[in-house]
């Protein structure tokens, strides 16, 4: 079943289930994926639609963190819940220690030596962890931490 399937019989049960929070998440998802496909006019894989929602995770914890830091604990919450609600459509993250792997294999295949390389480094992991749910952070400092030694 494809995610615009999935998210669309999701919708209907959120729906029946009277589940609000569900409903607007999803909702929310479907016009962000919407809006993208009207801006590349083309539909959108499974893979584009992870790229989607795992921005929409980034924005969600940038906006609870900034709810926090001005004591509004009910807002950063909600927050909270709605990333739980979109990482349920998203793929199992790799773990650290996987994507160090791979950062490493990269850095060996390539050559590089030295932080002048991070960018080419940077690029190539990205492109190898492509549909995969991983931070970019974490893959920077990954690659950063790889290329000091």
């Amino acid at each position: 079943m494809s995610l615009h399937d999935r998210l669309s019989d999701d919708l209907k049960s959120a729906m029946k289930s009277r589940d609000q929070l569900r409903m607007d998440v999803i909702r929310m998802i479907k016009a962000a994926v919407q809006y993208k496909e009207v801006e590349l006019k083309q539909d959108l894989d499974d893979a584009a639609m992870s790229r989607i929602m795992t921005t929409l995770i980034k924005q969600r914890k940038e906006a609870a963190e900034q709810f926090e830091k001005g004591n509004r604990q009910d807002l950063a919450t909600k927050e909270r819940q709605e990333i739980i609600i979109i990482e349920g459509y998203l793929p199992a993250a790799l773990s650290s220690d996987e994507v160090a792997q791979i950062v490493e294999t990269v850095i060996k295949e390539s050559g590089a030596s030295s932080l002048k390389d991070m960018g080419s480094v940077m690029k190539a992991v990205m492109v190898r962890l492509t549909g995969q749910t991983v931070e970019g952070k974490l893959i920077s400092d990954l690659v950063k931490a790889a290329l000091q030694r």
